[in-house]
């Protein structure tokens, strides 16, 4: 099929008619503005070797509602332990630079390019793109980045170097978007690892209904800081996933 070329201009065709691989536009640059647009439509960059920039929208999404988040009873000890601080955009170029280091299985390389990575943290600067640091002694044992747009935060990548590290960074992010009113997290593709938190897919139709209500919301713009710990963060999905359970 035809893919649509993007140009200097700001604009995206419609998330409808991407390809059966979810391949909308193939083209264009990371800086800020286009980024921003591309998310608030539901589109993302992913770099692939070789090939232009491709930007994508898959069917279906992959997301996390964060009234249904599961934690391993694993995870539960080591977070009620208190083995980790976690800190929210104290290093957000040092964890991107993490996450495109980090071995993946069944996967050579990474998608974090040079490019990915300037364009995100001018994201970071102007307040858009949020980095969640697992710390412990003093070093930055794992964690996530991402962007938020309304009440909407899309999960870019993670990395871990010590056990549970960037789970408890995960954990900690979903219990205080939750609180902020976040309906869920935009985990883009299927993977195992967020499966097991309670990750689903969902039909594009639906996902596109739900991220325009959600991008309804004021943005969280500018450096976060997180009101809930970690062991707080716990106890409230904890208890939104038994209530869902009990729908």
């Amino acid at each position: 099929m035809p893919f649509y070329w993007l140009t200097d201009d700001l604009v995206f065709p419609p998330s409808e008619g991407a390809s059966p691989e979810g391949v909308v536009a193939v083209g264009g640059d990371t800086r800020p503005d286009r980024l921003i647009l591309a998310y608030s439509q539901g589109i993302f960059p992913w770099p692939h070797a070789g090939m232009p920039l491709l930007w994508f929208s898959p069917d279906p999404r992959f997301v996390l509602p964060l009234d249904a988040v599961r934690v391993g009873r694993s995870l539960r000890k080591t977070i009620r332990k208190q083995a980790y601080e976690i800190r929210t955009d104290t290093v957000f170029r040092e964890v991107m630079l993490a996450c495109a280091d980090s071995p993946r299985r069944g996967q050579q390389g990474t998608w974090i390019t040079d490019e990915m990575v300037q364009g995100f943290c001018a994201l970071h600067d102007l307040g858009f793109a949020h980095s969640v640091e697992a710390w412990r002694d003093g070093r930055l044992t794992g964690g996530l980045y991402g962007l938020s747009l309304g009440k909407v935060f899309y999960g870019e990548s993670m990395f871990t170097s010590e056990p549970d590290a960037s789970k408890v960074a995960t954990v900690t992010l979903c219990g205080n978007v939750r609180s902020w009113g976040f309906p869920f997290i935009d985990c883009q593709v299927h993977t195992d690892h967020l499966e097991r938190f309670g990750a689903v897919e969902w039909p594009r139709r639906r996902y596109l209904a739900a991220l325009r209500c959600a991008l309804s919301g004021p943005t969280r713009r500018g450096r976060w800081t997180f009101e809930l710990e970690p062991q707080e963060c716990l106890e409230l999905l904890l208890d939104s996933s038994s209530n869902y359970l009990k729908k």
